[in-house]
């Protein structure tokens, strides 16, 4: 069997792990659905209160389907190998004669697909429940901009996944760390040029900024209040994919050889 088919299978396997596992449990389900949809509901009486123009309750709406995503890069993706090692499936995974990389790529894979059910949920009950409106003219633009952004987030996730392994513990502190800043600086619930030139110039390192700006400029045209035009957003986007890709597979191959010389994989025992 070719490398390519092993590490296919590989990823796949793990992809239906994942989704399989997502299943046997209804009530997550019905958590996924509902609860997202409070945090959306108070920032659009919110804004309501404020007779703040209505666009921005459709980036209230966008935002909090995105969050979905973002939430599974970092729970899903940057911090998994840490849980793999402390419940004792990172030796196996380490000894197993496939790429980390397509181990990854499986669980990203495989994690769209509870994301997608909560983002598209949140999504289409915020659209009817608020009646928000948005306007889609150019479908292909958008799913090309949501694509570049998909892959370019989890490629983030791969490269968090080796450095939150070797933190350790730490990792969990790391992930709540980077939660709620950044909700704030990616601007989720609201333009991110309103930050300020030099914060959204910052904040575009990380892809989910550049894909929410240009998906609201396909949304909602000139209420959006871009940062940049959407050709260069997508453009950085696709750079960025290819360039957290390339960090991942150095940051994984370093980490798998720093376990072969020294016997363990994080920066100090625990």
């Amino acid at each position: 069997m070719s490398d390519w088919a092993l590490n296919l299978r590989a990823g796949m396997a793990r992809a239906y792990a994942r989704t399989v596992g997502a299943t046997r449990e209804p009530s997550w389900v019905v958590f996924d659905v509902l609860l997202p949809l409070l945090g959306v509901a108070a920032y659009i009486y919110y804004y309501r209160a404020l007779g703040a123009s209505p666009a921005f309750e459709g980036f209230v709406v966008l935002g909090g389907a995105m969050t979905a995503f973002w939430l599974n890069v970092l729970w899903g993706m940057a911090a998994q190998l840490y849980w793999e090692r402390e419940v004792g499936n990172l030796q196996l995974f380490m000894v197993a004669p496939m790429s980390r990389m397509a181990l990854l790529a499986g669980m990203a894979l495989g994690g769209l697909f509870t994301s997608a059910v909560r983002a598209l949920s949140t999504l289409v009950l915020g659209t009817l429940i608020f009646q928000v409106h948005m306007s889609v003219e150019d479908p292909l633009a958008l799913a090309a901009v949501f694509s570049l952004t998909m892959l370019a987030v989890y490629g983030m996730g791969m490269v968090l996944s080796s450095l939150f392994l070797m933190y350790g513990r730490d990792a969990w502190n790391i992930s709540n760390l980077m939660q709620e800043p950044v909700y704030l600086v990616s601007g989720f619930y609201f333009p991110v040029r309103e930050l300020g030139l030099g914060v959204s110039a910052l904040a575009t390192l990380i892809p989910v900024t550049l894909g929410l700006d240009a998906m609201r400029q396909l949304l909602f045209g000139a209420a959006s209040q871009g940062l940049l035009p959407v050709w260069l957003e997508a453009s950085m986007l696709a750079v960025q994919a290819a360039a957290f890709f390339l960090l991942a597979r150095f940051s994984l191959d370093r980490m798998e050889q720093r376990g072969r010389r020294e016997g363990r994989l994080t920066l100090r025992w625990q």
